[in-house]
């Protein structure tokens, strides 16, 4: 069992984005565009900031590119919200060295992948304990990503790590039904747990919430709208998070299929981003799609920051 916990501090809640990466038109990292987009965030009023994640198309960047732009992202955030780095990775040493310059950096947590290739609970055991040990003090998140991804662990499983590592203090649960295995984890969880986050870009943030996560990570686009939700379920507003997230469906269910390309195309609209390129595989939105997206983003234009107000 590793003996490192990480030093207690705040527990960490509320809405934890993940930045996407945006692309110039030779295809190449837009540093400009990923700082404007942390500086929308700030705008927003969000909790914190998660990067490198898979709505980063994150296992399409280089090593030097993942340690430059994560490093670029918190130097940009200046200390005024936390950082959670995502430092998945199926090798250990490489989710190591990506571990340790998130802690050099000033990250407040890593987020780890519970890796595809290591199905027994004893294999996740050895491959999170070994993280743990490599950086004492930090915070870790297992990412609960399922197949083929990840693991995709079961609660019971989940719990078995949790219990041998004390240094996980936070979960981001995405296997569905992941409202459901969110209630199993909490109820049955080790003290040194500090809290469950949801993912899947928000799609199930209502029942994740009601049964007691501490956040969402979920991609960028409907940031003011995911921050306003919080503050009506920290309110006790049960009304108002179900209006703002019935708002929200339209356009999280062409997120649901279109992802990356759905994320930037509202970016690149906004102004926020110059172009909308991807380097991951999947469905592009076409003109009929597009136009959909720009209809549903319309109609929350009274929930959005006014184009006066974002960062250029």
């Amino acid at each position: 069992m590793a003996s490192n916990a990480a030093t207690p501090r705040a527990p960490l809640s509320g809405v934890f984005p993940v930045l996407p990466t945006p692309f110039d038109a030779q295809g190449q990292p837009d540093e400009p565009g990923l700082r404007r987009l942390v500086r929308y965030l700030l705008a927003c009023g969000v909790d914190g900031i998660t990067y490198p994640g898979v709505a980063s198309e994150v296992a399409q960047l280089s090593s030097e590119e993942r340690l430059r732009l994560t490093a670029l992202v918190i130097e940009e955030v200046g200390g005024q919200v936390p950082v959670i780095v995502g430092a998945s990775s199926p090798q250990v040493g490489v989710a190591v060295a990506h571990a340790r310059a998130a802690q050099a950096a000033g990250a407040q947590a890593v987020m780890i992948a519970v890796p595809a290739d290591r199905p027994a609970v004893a294999e996740q055991i050895a491959y999170f304990e070994a993280i743990a040990q490599a950086v004492p003090g930090l915070d870790l998140m297992l990412q609960n990503v399922p197949p083929p991804a990840g693991a995709g662990l079961e609660a019971g499983a989940v719990l078995q790590v949790l219990r041998a590592v004390p240094a996980i203090r936070y979960v981001k649960e995405e296997t569905l039904p992941s409202g459901q295995r969110l209630t199993q984890v909490l109820a049955q969880a080790p003290a040194s747990l500090a809290g469950v986050f949801g993912g899947a870009g928000g799609r199930y943030i209502t029942d994740e919430l009601r049964r007691g996560a501490a956040g969402t990570m979920p991609a960028i686009e409907l940031a003011e709208v995911h921050v306003a939700l919080m503050h009506a379920h920290r309110a006790g507003d049960a009304r108002e998070v179900r209006r703002l997230f019935t708002r929200m469906l339209p356009v999280l269910n062409v997120q649901a299929v279109f992802r990356w390309s759905l994320t930037k195309h509202v970016l690149r609209r906004r102004g926020l981003i110059a172009a909308d390129l991807q380097r991951a595989s999947g469905p592009r939105l076409d003109d009929l799609d597009r136009a959909d997206v720009d209809a549903f983003v319309d109609d929350l234009r009274d929930l959005l920051l006014p184009d006066a107000a974002l960062p250029r």
